[in-house]
């Protein structure tokens, strides 16, 4: 199971933004030249992160996007579900109503699946932008 690239750059953008916070707004341009993502995407992702009101737009000759919210009080799970919706390895445990699918209730799999969805969850919604800032980047040096 992979998350799309769409989440990967929410998540990576989204951090650019708590790095930076103290600093004035950031544009777009900025944020893709820092990833190394095209504007053009970064551009159909602020969309979805306005919308779930994760980030606010700032215009003007000094414009771009801030946090709209501490980074503490926004989680992975609030940007991932913002651009890719709810958290589900498989469809049928991705809403409430197990009737997407017919054999939702005789399913042996059924809860293995809600199970691994919970816990994606749970680590997702517990990991705040403050977290990911504050979190130290180690190399192991010795050969696998």
């Amino acid at each position: 199971m992979r998350l799309s690239t769409k989440g990967q750059y929410a998540v990576r953008a989204m951090l650019v933004l708590t790095m930076r916070q103290d600093e004035a707004p950031i544009a777009l341009r900025r944020i893709s030249e820092l990833e190394d993502i095209s504007a053009q995407y970064l551009e159909q992702i602020f969309v979805d992160l306005r919308k779930a009101k994760l980030v606010e737009g700032v215009r003007g000759a000094s414009g771009g996007y801030q946090l709209a919210r501490p980074a503490d009080q926004i989680t992975a799970g609030d940007i991932l579900q913002a651009v890719e919706g709810p958290i589900a390895p498989v469809e049928c445990v991705r809403r409430k109503q197990p009737e997407v699918c017919e054999r939702a209730n005789i399913c042996i799999t059924r809860e293995l699946w809600k199970r691994l969805r919970d816990s994606m969850s749970a680590v997702l919604n517990t990991t705040t932008l403050a977290d990911l800032a504050n979190t130290k980047i180690t190399h192991d040096t010795e050969e696998v």
